[in-house]
């Protein structure tokens, strides 16, 4: 299939004239009423935001940027001022955080709180160390991988795209890191990381050109591990594929000691930036989670009965997903809908989606571990803890969540042990037989014949299969998800969008005579647009908004295991181990020695620190994709 992806539930069906309370659509994608928000929750985020989408076009200019850096700060002092129309009184019951009431009470304002990153260092996502960190400890850690074969080449067709080799050469790292060695060197001793979106982004470039008001480029940015087990940037390669009319344009930046170079610098990582930020939100996060999760559930629903151990396992891993998907595809992926309107590849999001599914995505390898030595960013090592040396050290993302993942292992061996004592019970479970084999042939029936699908014939088998699922619906999702307002409501750190080309793509342009003239101006267009940049810091808050009834991975028994003291135990163990690994986040926190977690303004990694209160913390890792 061309554009393959994994299989949702149904669209819903007409309510019958015989049965007045037969299940409806509720909103334009139907969701079972078992799979619903709780009353806590019911408040339908769908309503709130297109209310607030409604008033921001009313507030902000749709076109025009922010004319400067003082204009985006007043988001964070004077706020927006919302004009009184209907619906604003419910907006300020339900988005409190954001829509406040002057002291006269005589009007409303949109003013958000500032996220963690600038209220600790208002300048960090201006630093190249900033930006090397966050492929470490931000928002996307799953991106970054280890450089194993250089020069790098595309493998897209060079009759349609044009040469398909590097512009980055040794010579460049070696003018970049010469001072510590030469670039054979680097690659020999695993020295060298790369974000590589080129071959993924290259074939949308010329359509997403095609619409106002946003660009792209390919790109690969290239890093260098210093001997303080920091990143280093030393050189962003952006292409533009060649077209009937143009030749391929292909260009390195690196960093500058000269003016007009420093900026071009600065350009090149915002562009960069909004890749990544397109590919976090479409496959880090969307796809690898909420799509991949939803097959599971449905399976888990049509084959495994109530009272079926593994369905009492999983269950509490799948609340709310659901009804959140179905708000998701309502709201944020649709056509027209939040991301297509305010990120990079616009109305194409869900077909990069697709084509990042089909490249990429294999059951096997959404295991932390087999993620991490798929990248490079890691190998197997039985000396070490947990079975891996990481090739970086300091790997926030990684060190925390393979704490997260030995956990979540442990507990899953000692349930599935108790339930499946015998080498023979698990290939005598035909419930269990089935729900496997519908996960595969009609949950991701795209690839349903693909060889890396594990089987289910042992007791290990079964432990793998569910430390996976139980890990994407927790701890995967917990990193990606709820540091997205302490990164990203500063929209100058992650603009979600680029609007305008690089200025030396045609030197003879009026845009590069603008750039020469005021180079902050051309920083200011590249910027989200004011209703872009406001609406997706509104979105980023509610996303990362833990709810009163959250329910976190290992706090709180389930009914059934309580009664059963076997499992009330095993459960009991792995409470007092997610307490510990609490602890063990602070203590790495608080270590001098971990500067990709600790230093002057960092913000600490706690991402997958297990436990939180309600509201915008920056961590916590509930049980499931509920938000």
């Amino acid at each position: 299939m061309e554009l393959p992806y994994p299989r949702r539930c149904r669209t819903g069906r007409p309510k019958t004239e015989k049965d007045p309370l037969s299940e409806v659509r509720r909103d334009s994608v139907y969701v079972p009423r078992d799979e619903s928000f709780s009353a806590v929750k019911q408040a339908s985020m769908q309503d709130e935001l297109a209310t607030l989408r409604s008033f921001l076009k009313t507030a902000l200019d749709k076109t025009k940027g922010f004319p400067d850096f003082k204009a985006i700060d007043s988001l964070f002092k004077e706020g927006v001022p919302l004009q009184k129309q209907e619906g604003l009184s419910l907006l300020t019951k339900v988005l409190p955080r954001l829509v406040k009431t002057l002291v006269d009470g005589t009007d409303n304002i949109l003013l958000f709180d500032t996220p963690a990153m600038i209220e600790k260092d208002k300048f960090s996502w201006f630093r190249d160390e900033e930006f090397s960190r966050q492929t470490l400890a931000g928002l996307n850690p799953f991106s970054i991988q280890l450089v194993t074969e250089f020069p790098f080449v595309s493998k897209l067709d060079p009759q349609i795209y044009g040469p398909p080799e590097s512009a980055i050469t040794e010579e460049i790292i070696d003018q970049e890191i010469g001072a510590i060695m030469t670039a054979k060197e680097a690659l020999e001793q695993k020295k060298l990381f790369v974000l590589d979106y080129h071959d993924l982004l290259l074939p949308f470039v010329h359509r997403v050109r095609e619409l106002e008001g946003t660009t792209l480029y390919g790109s690969r940015t290239l890093f260098f591990l210093m001997p303080t087990g920091t990143l280093k940037p030393i050189a962003i390669e952006l292409t533009r594929p060649k077209s009937p009319t143009k030749p391929q344009w292909k260009r390195v930046f690196t960093q500058c000691y000269d003016a007009t170079g420093s900026w071009l610098w600065k350009l090149a990582k915002a562009h960069v930036c909004a890749h990544d930020a397109g590919y976090h939100q479409l496959v880090s996060h969307w796809l690898r989670t909420h799509c991949c999760t939803e097959p599971y559930t449905i399976a888990m629903n049509r084959q495994l009965s109530a009272i079926h151990p593994i369905y009492r396992l999983l269950h509490p891993h799948f609340r709310y997903t659901m009804e959140m998907n179905a708000f998701a595809r309502a709201t944020l992926v649709n056509a027209g809908g939040i991301i297509e309107t305010s990120f990079a590849p616009g109305k194409y999001a869900m077909e990069l989606s697709s084509v990042a599914y089909r490249e990429q995505w294999r059951f096997d390898m959404e295991a932390l571990p087999a993620d991490l030595i798929r990248r490079g960013m890691a190998v197997e090592d039985p000396t070490a803890e947990h079975g891996l040396k990481l090739t970086i050290e300091d790997y926030p993302y990684a060190n925390d969540g393979l704490l997260v993942w030995s956990s979540i292992k442990e507990w899953v061996t000692d349930y599935v042990s108790h339930y499946y004592p015998s080498p023979n019970h698990v290939q005598e479970d035909y419930e269990l037989r089935n729900w496997w084999t519908d996960v595969r042939t009609k949950g991701h029936g795209d690839k349903k014949d693909e060889p890396w699908w594990p089987v289910l014939n042992t007791k290990d088998d079964l432990i793998h299969v569910l430390t996976t699922i139980v890990w994407v619906t927790s701890g995967h999702h917990a990193a990606v998800n709820f540091g997205q307002y302490h990164y990203a409501g500063y929209f100058p750190n992650r603009p979600a969008i680029a609007r305008v080309n690089m200025p030396v793509e045609d030197e003879s342009s009026e845009e590069f005579a603008r750039f020469r003239d005021k180079p902050e101006s051309t920083l200011m267009e590249l910027f989200p647009s004011q209703i872009q940049g406001t609406l997706v810091m509104a979105i980023l808050d509610v996303l990362s908004t833990h709810a009163p009834d959250e329910e976190y991975l290992g706090k709180e028994a389930e009914p059934a295991w309580v009664k059963d003291p076997v499992i009330y135990a095993a459960f009991e163990r792995f409470n007092g181990r997610m307490r510990e690994i609490e602890g063990e986040i602070d203590g790495r926190n608080a270590n001098p020695e971990l500067l990709n977690r600790c230093g002057a303004g960092v913000v600490p990694y706690e991402l997958l620190k297990p436990f939180s209160e309600p509201g915008v913390t920056g961590k916590g890792v509930p049980n499931s994709i509920s938000i």
